[in-house]
């Protein structure tokens, strides 16, 4: 497959790219407002699900994952349209950035158990729905891309969990000042995850296709060799989110693949992720703001 070159270069300045360069003081943000809101969230020992559409179904992969991994009990993640009503949970917690996401609103119109809404807009309509409300709209964000709403959310979970949050802002400050080299000229890239870091596969996935019209895929690290390495080839790359297997590191090199690895916190590297899914869509000739055949969020009649 081809690289498609939309048209010249784009060189206006994006929301999207001050969005990203945001989110160091945007986490210490998070980690200031925490506190008053970590009651909310669904306490240590109950069953939970966690709903989300797109990008917000990617972070409540990650957050079920670590939830689980951290003994906090049993979480079923599920995008908004396949709930599964006939389990019982002790508490829903939905996801959505802007508030108006038709499936989500539906599930919470819909359960049983109560529920609590992570959301940017305050007054939306999953606010109406939900049985309570954590509104960070001081995270909210003006690009149809979600880049800095992403890590907050997910920020704010993983608080909940034990993590540090302040501690990890030298890292999102070193992927912004991170050298992109190679990445912005590759006609393809595999995002790899393992465990928690597979929501953040199909996250980085997502942002490389949107916003650029490029052809991206994610997958379970250790399923990459079952078939998707097949593709793998110079002038193509895998990035990996987090530790991978030593001998997928020598397949994918022999490859002659550019791999794309960090020691960073996975959510930092993310935002290296993230910078180069706008570089892209500018060498293309696109606005990364407003992604063709998208809008900021899914309204269905």
């Amino acid at each position: 497959m081809e690289s498609i070159l939309v048209g010249s270069p784009f060189t206006g300045h994006t929301h999207a790219e001050d969005e990203i360069s945001s989110q160091p003081s945007m986490w210490n943000l998070v980690a200031d407002f925490a506190p008053s809101v970590l009651e909310l969230l669904p306490s240590k020992g109950e069953k939970v699900a966690v709903v989300g559409c797109g990008s917000s179904w990617f972070m409540s992969q990650c957050f079920g994952w670590l939830r689980e991994e951290a003994g906090f009990g049993e979480t079923d993640v599920y995008v908004g349209s396949e709930m599964n009503f006939a389990r019982h949970y002790d508490r829903v917690l939905a996801i959505s950035r802007s508030g108006t996401t038709s499936e989500v609103v539906r599930v919470l119109n819909q359960v049983d158990a109560p529920s609590v809404v992570l959301t940017a807009v305050p007054g939306s309509p999953v606010t109406q729905a939900a049985t309570k409300s954590i509104v960070m709209d001081f995270a909210d964000e003006v690009s149809v891309l979600q880049t800095r709403w992403v890590t907050a959310a997910l920020g704010l979970l993983r608080i909940q969990l034990g993590l540090d949050l302040r501690a990890l802002v030298p890292q999102a400050e070193e992927a912004l000042a991170s050298d992109l080299g190679d990445l912005v000229s590759l006609e393809q890239i595999a995002f790899l995850g393992r465990g928690w870091t597979i929501g953040l596969a199909h996250e980085a996935a997502l942002k490389t296709r949107e916003s650029s019209q490029f052809w991206a895929e994610a997958y379970p690290a250790m399923d990459y060799r079952h078939g998707p390495i097949s593709i793998a080839q110079p002038g193509r790359g895998v990035w990996a989110f987090g530790a991978i297997d030593d001998d997928l590191r020598k397949d994918i090199l022999h490859t002659g693949a550019l791999l794309e690895t960090s020691t960073l916190d996975p959510m930092a590297h993310l935002i290296r992720a993230q910078r180069t899914a706008i570089a892209i869509a500018k060498s293309r000739g696109l606005d990364p703001d407003n992604p063709r055949n998208l809008s900021r969020s899914i309204v269905l009649d």
